[in-house]
């Protein structure tokens, strides 16, 4: 799951937070997918991660799996989102009686 893609497709329901810290991880991912890329990015100011040696590939996965840990709080709050929504759409049975939403503002 894309959390930015999908905190951004549920606004504006979504909290201006959960948008941009969502944006925040899809913008570091996409740097490290450039600097894994065979293009010559320096220029740019960004260092290549030769992907084609071990020690390139052994950074190359030690980001992606940072950016997994950091990516399931915010799957957590996006699916607590979408429940609330449901919740208070009335097309699922009410978790609580409260309808204050469970995610984090």
């Amino acid at each position: 799951m894309d959390p930015y893609k999908w905190a951004f497709k549920l606004s504006p329901f979504s909290p201006s937070e959960l948008v941009a810290d969502c944006f925040e991880l899809a913008r570091d991912i996409r740097e490290i997918d450039m600097r894994a890329s065979p293009y010559d990015l320096t220029s740019l100011g960004f260092s290549a991660i030769a992907v084609e040696t071990v020690e390139g590939r052994c950074e190359y996965e030690h980001h992606q799996r940072q950016f997994a840990a950091r990516g399931e709080p915010l799957r957590t709050r996006s699916i607590s989102l979408c429940d609330w929504l449901l919740d208070v759409a009335g097309l699922v049975a009410p978790q609580s009686n409260s309808l204050q939403p469970s995610f984090k503002m």
